[in-house]
Order: structure tokens, then sequence, then C-alpha cells
């Protein structure tokens, strides 16, 4: 059976609860949108995550309680380079969303969002030590699983497969 192909006009998705109460709060905070295998990807101006995150948490139409993971992708050689993924869940509503925020490679920095969940401050540095990507505002941003002295950021695609020698 083919899938349905991926539908990213925003004005079709703007009728899904989080894209609709994102766009009502700020336009201009939402990037894109993309619907594809049932899933909800918005993409999110760097600017407003923390206030994003804040708002679909808190609003009782989408209620989406639970971080349940943050990533990054590397995208190298495109610009922008990075991808910071939060991967969200409503757990009353049964339901998911995943906030993306691109970034440059020149400046990969982003507000922290562990005023909103505490739970994303391990997800948070895993994702610092492992792409370079710094987060504003967050409580203990050093390295989680590389030692403190290690150079570089191992999961960055241009980091030497044989490490800094």
């Amino acid at each position: 059976m083919p899938l349905a192909p991926a539908i990213t006009d925003l004005e079709q998705l703007k009728e899904h609860p989080a894209v609709s109460r994102l766009l009502r709060w700020n336009a201009g905070a939402v990037a894109g949108a993309k619907f594809d295998r049932d899933e909800m990807s918005i993409y999110v101006q760097k600017e407003f995550i923390r206030e994003a995150c804040a708002l679909l948490r808190d609003d009782p139409g989408c209620s989406f309680n639970y971080l349940s993971d943050v990533t990054c992708v590397d995208w190298y050689p495109q610009e922008p380079r990075f991808e910071v993924i939060y991967h969200l869940l409503s757990i009353s509503k049964k339901e998911r969303v995943r906030l993306k925020v691109r970034l440059n490679a020149d400046s990969p920095v982003l507000e922290s969002v562990t005023a909103v969940w505490p739970s994303a401050n391990y997800a948070e540095r895993e994702v610092f030590d492992l792409f370079g990507i710094r987060f504003t505002g967050h409580p203990y941003l050093r390295r989680l699983l590389m030692p403190e002295n290690w150079e570089g950021h191992p999961l960055r695609k241009d980091y030497p497969v044989e490490g800094y020698r």
C-alpha cells in the first residue's frame, strides 16, 4: 500500500490544534509544518522555542504535558546545519507532536526549555555534549557522556572517525 504524500502547506495544517494555537499566538514564530505518516512536525523560529513549549504545555486544547526527548540532527554540509527536535506528548489526548528548530553552524545557540520541563536537563546536556549546541539559561550545561577535556563533539558529521590527534 503506497504512503500518502506529506502535507507541508501550512494553510492545510492550520486546523491541527497545536499548529492553530501557535499561529494564533504568534504567526511569525511558526516557520512551517509537516504532516507525514500520521506524525505532525512544527518548525519554530529559535527565538520563540521556550514560549512555544510553555504555550503548548499550558493550553487546555493542546496540553502537551510530557517532554519525551530532545535530540539533534546534523545536516552537514547544508545550512542551516543543525535541527534540534523536541518530542512532546499529550497524555490526556494521546497525541504526539514534534517541534523542530533549525540552527546555523556559525551560532548553534538555543534557549533552554528546562524552565518549562525540568526533564529537559539531561537531554539538553546530551545534545550539547555530542553536537555542541549551547542552551542559554540551562542550570548546569556541561558534558554528560564525554570526559570534560574531550575535544570536539563526536556526533557532528565533520568529526574525524578516529577523533582528533
